[in-house]
């Protein structure tokens, strides 16, 4: 799919240093052509939309890059979580717990982690 490629492959685009550079030229082409025109409306206004629609177009593509990688990432921990017979695997899925049994999560790891610091021999 076309539009799947794009959405990939836009963020890694848009944060390299190349692009960096490419918008820093954009923006002196831009002053010049202030310079040149005057400093009219249209030289204002060109500017303002095009960042709008840039704006837009790029915080939707990034979110859904992040949204990618974080499902990704998440497969990856489930999987080292049941690969490991010391695990939990009620940890598995955790991401799609309400706040309050995360917090409820997090308060219960963090007294084992408390006892173990606690208990003689106990690494950590």
């Amino acid at each position: 799919m076309l539009l799947l490629r794009i959405a990939l492959r836009l963020p890694q685009i848009v944060g390299t240093p190349q692009a960096f550079l490419v918008a820093i030229l954009v923006v002196l082409g831009w002053l010049a052509w202030g310079f040149a025109a005057r400093w009219n409306s249209t030289w204002l206004l060109w500017p303002s939309a095009l960042a709008s629609v840039t704006t837009f177009l790029i915080a939707f593509s990034l979110q859904y890059t992040q949204n990618r990688d974080t499902r990704a990432m998440q497969l990856k921990l489930d999987e080292i979580l049941r690969a490991d017979a010391d695990a939990r695997n009620g940890l598995m899925k955790l991401e799609r717990l309400s706040d309050s049994e995360l917090t409820r999560m997090e308060d219960e790891i963090l007294r084992v982690r408390a006892r173990q610091r606690g208990s003689p021999g106990a690494q950590g």
